[in-house]
């Protein structure tokens, strides 16, 4: 609970170091908090679970959602089974999200069934790290799955400067075939946008029940510039909390900084953990 609103953060890294590119690295050294790092991995650059869980428990967090990443060409290996001892420590805080790249993963059905094993909790696509369209057709086993099982898709739409990323990939007008052809599936779009593409987000997450504007990588300070065009009452009760750590000053201080914008109370439960609550089928424990 945070200041007496449960909080979901939906986009947490919390990868091995040893498996990522120097980029990434950078990454997190240059945007988020270098003491709170040194906290909390281990000197072999793993995380240490009960030093993480007591980390996030500070921050006033409920539930973190935990990211694997198969990205060879940008950022590096961030396989499932490194999150799982995290995970493990405290399952009611601390959940796993799948993800699929149809260069690696054949069949990809499979794969994202064995990660779902694992306790993955929805399945997350990285378009322009992997460096496929949202709408190639080799991923729609992947996304039949999904509708099935109830699972959220979660797409990375915003621009990204780790090298060997193909930002061409991030936009979202890509998914409109996608929820035309899954009628039943809810699209989350991580970083709502970021670069090039807020307005067509943001007109998606309005013209579609089951499209949201994922908030992670936004400075709160700017989102209303973000999305100027737009009626912002109605877009704020489409948005889901996340933050992109470890590349944010912190997890409560934005969290704080997002309810401030909201127009009430009731919106700003719903941005910081209901809809998460209701898309990811979580049961936060308070």
């Amino acid at each position: 609970m945070l200041d007496g609103m449960p909080l979901i953060d939906v986009h947490v890294h919390a990868p091995r170091l040893p498996t990522l590119k120097p980029a990434w690295k950078q990454w997190a050294h240059d945007f988020g908090d270098n003491a709170v790092l040194e906290r909390v991995y281990d000197d072999s650059g793993a995380l240490v679970p009960d030093r993480f869980d007591e980390y996030l428990a500070g921050e006033g967090v409920d539930v973190a959602l935990l990211l694997s990443e198969y990205s060879p060409k940008a950022t590096g290996i961030q396989p499932i089974e490194d999150l799982l001892p995290v995970t493990g420590h405290n399952p009611s805080r601390l959940k796993p999200i799948a993800n699929i790249n149809p260069h690696l993963h054949y069949p990809i059905e499979e794969e994202l069934q064995r990660q779902l094993g694992l306790g993955a909790v929805a399945c997350k696509l990285h378009p322009v790290h992997a460096g496929v369209a949202a709408n190639d057709r080799s991923l729609y086993p992947a996304y039949e799955l999904c509708q099935s099982a109830g699972i959220p898709l979660v797409v990375h739409c915003g621009t990204s400067t780790f090298p060997g990323s193909s930002n061409r990939f991030a936009d979202p007008v890509l998914l409109d075939d996608v929820l035309r052809d899954f009628r039943g599936l809810n699209v989350v779009l991580a970083h709502g946008g970021r670069g090039w593409w807020y307005d067509a987000a943001a007109f998606m997450a309005l013209s579609n029940e089951r499209v949201w504007i994922e908030l992670s990588g936004l400075p709160p300070s700017r989102l209303r510039e973000y999305y100027a065009k737009h009626n912002w009452n109605r877009l704020t009760r489409r948005m889901i909390f996340g933050t992109d750590w470890p590349g944010v000053p912190g997890i409560a201080r934005n969290a704080r900084a997002v309810a401030a914008l909201c127009p009430d109370e009731r919106t700003a439960a719903l941005v910081l953990a209901g809809n998460a609550t209701r898309v990811y089928n979580l049961k936060p424990e308070h």
